[in-house]
């Protein structure tokens, strides 16, 4: 790929992305929804999230995990306990990394 062709890739992503991201502020109206769709667009950043965190947790090098000892295993649970308890991210992210490190760098999980 020459230099013209990375400018016209770059250019090309750039118009898509506004043009994407910004399709419900290019409107001078608000455009009107049906409530399912309104209310499925409440558990989208969930969903998102999930499809994220979840397989680094599960997976290893593209296969699921064998074995229980997996410092992040326990991380998530400990995470997942702490957010349960007081329903606080930056908590829930501290306690999962004060499971975590002392299990991969300790014990070598």
């Amino acid at each position: 790929m020459d230099t013209f062709e990375a400018l016209v890739a770059v250019i090309g992503l750039t118009v898509i992305t506004v043009v994407t991201r910004g399709f419900f502020f290019l409107s001078r109206r608000e455009i009107p929804l049906p409530d399912w769709l309104r209310q499925g667009l409440r558990y989208a950043p969930l969903a998102a999230m999930a499809a994220v965190v979840v397989p680094e947790v599960v997976m290893s090098q593209g296969q699921l995990i064998g074995t229980w000892q997996d410092a992040r295993l326990f991380a998530v649970v400990a995470g997942a306990a702490w957010f349960w308890w007081r329903r606080g991210i930056l908590g829930t992210i501290l306690v999962g990394m004060a499971v975590l490190l002392p299990l991969r760098l300790g014990l070598g999980w």
